[in-house]
């Protein structure tokens, strides 16, 4: 055979592949764009999808498989997308680490049965909006009732709107770069017929804030309170499911009003989870405190913020925990002064400090804000702990900033006591704008 015929041959079969390929509706989009110039990926990703029920589940789909080869490009992994479900089965799923369902999930028996098994034996999962989405979980009591935990749907919102989202759920590797609250994308949200609080295998990570409602715009399909994860994962399994996944539309011609990947912060747990659930590394939280820097203060043990009572600034004003709200009264700036030590300034006023009262050093000794005098009991030491959470010493006891009795309480009014390494005296800071 000639070159010339060689050359040709080769060609005839790339196009007959890649018409395959499009036959069985599968795209493979290798990290850093050609496969012959890039580094094996790092791990393998599949995600499967409908897209042809609801024209905001569609859009998402479609940039869905926009954005996560973008990712995969960044973090050295492959990522194939295909709405062909049979797929979905054992010695394919032997490939791939890390399996995702985009706004849908396997309707039939064997594809149920293969994801089942690939996820009892180690495999790892991440999926988003309907992709748990049902209204009888005895259909697949596993995966609704077991790997989920949700049961069946209960309600939703209406229209799509963006909320407050509060990180919770401790130290975590899809989590450990978001702030304690954050702006979330537009979604619809669901509610669900299981209280996941009670699930002791489910691990929440994220949940709407208090500060958000209500939520929703029709009168009739909007929450006014109560409690929705958002984001969860299961102790027993390597899985991930967030609840975002469904954009604003105009339905009358089916253009889209918003995006699913145009909150920075709330990719960060997409981009951090994915990474986690394929075994690649996480970027690092930060353990850098800037001297200029706003930050809010979340507690480890309850998830709320260090807040001036009121938000108030005038000497003695009570510090406390409250909810976190992203206010000014929750916000503080890590200022050096000597030997390794800052005063902790409000950032409402910024001459005012985190002051123990009556230049106490006992256990209990109550904290308030202060004009800063150069005092040492207005003076801390941030001492990392790794993964953006610290414990703030006083330079005058050597006792540590915290939440008496462990309180998850509104309003509790914080106080020094001897470190011991609690999660009462653990704080994750996130800077603020």
């Amino acid at each position: 055979m000639t070159r010339k015929n060689m050359v040709s041959t080769a060609r005839t079969w790339v196009r007959l592949f890649a018409v395959l390929a499009l036959a069985l509706g599968l795209t493979t989009l290798p990290a850093g764009g050609s496969a012959g110039a890039s580094a094996a990926p790092s791990f393998k990703v599949i995600a499967f999808y409908n897209g042809v029920y609801d024209a905001a589940h569609v859009d998402f789909v479609k940039e869905a498989n926009r954005w996560f080869p973008q990712l995969a490009a960044q973090h050295n992994f492959s990522y194939t997308s295909t709405n062909n479900w049979s797929q979905l089965n054992a010695s394919n799923l032997q490939q791939y680490q890390v399996v995702i369902f985009l706004d849908d999930l396997p309707q039939n028996a064997a594809q149920r049965s293969a994801f089942e098994q690939y996820m009892r034996n180690g495999g790892a999962w991440m999926g988003f909006h309907v992709s748990a989405f049902n209204t009888n979980a005895q259909s697949w009591s596993w995966y609704h009732n077991e790997l989920l935990g949700t049961g069946a749907f209960r309600s939703n919102t209406w229209g799509p709107t963006s909320v407050t989202m509060r990180t919770e759920g401790g130290a975590h590797p899809s989590t450990a770069r978001l702030p304690a609250t954050f702006t979330s994308s537009v979604s619809e949200w669901y509610s669900w017929t299981n209280d996941l609080r009670n699930n002791a295998n489910i691990r929440i990570l994220g949940s709407i804030d208090q500060s958000s409602f209500p939520v929703g715009t029709d009168p009739n399909q909007t929450w006014y309170s109560g409690y929705y994860p958002i984001m969860w994962t299961n102790r027993n399994y390597k899985m991930l499911y967030a609840n975002f996944g469904h954009n604003a539309m105009n339905y009358t011609n089916n253009t889209p009003l918003s995006s699913t990947f145009a909150s920075e912060v709330q990719n960060r747990f997409v981009i951090d989870g994915l990474l986690w659930l394929g075994g690649g590394s996480t970027p690092p939280p930060t353990d850098t405190i800037s001297p200029t820097a706003w930050y809010s203060l979340a507690n480890r043990a309850s998830g709320k913020c260090v807040d001036a009572r009121a938000a108030a600034s005038a000497n003695g004003t009570a510090i406390q925990q409250y909810t976190c709200n992203g206010t000014l009264a929750q916000q503080f700036q890590v200022q050096p002064t000597s030997g390794g030590f800052a005063r902790l300034n409000n950032r409402n006023n910024s001459a005012q400090v985190i002051d123990v009262k009556d230049v106490s050093s006992a256990d209990g000794a109550l904290l308030q804000l202060w004009l800063y005098g150069g005092g040492n009991n207005q003076q801390w030491q941030a001492v990392s702990e790794g993964g953006g959470y610290f414990h703030f010493v006083s330079r005058l006891s050597g006792k540590c900033l915290s939440v008496p009795g462990s309180s998850t309480a509104d309003s509790v009014q914080l106080a020094q006591s001897t470190c011991n390494g609690g999660a009462a005296q653990s704080f994750r800071i996130s800077e603020q704008a």
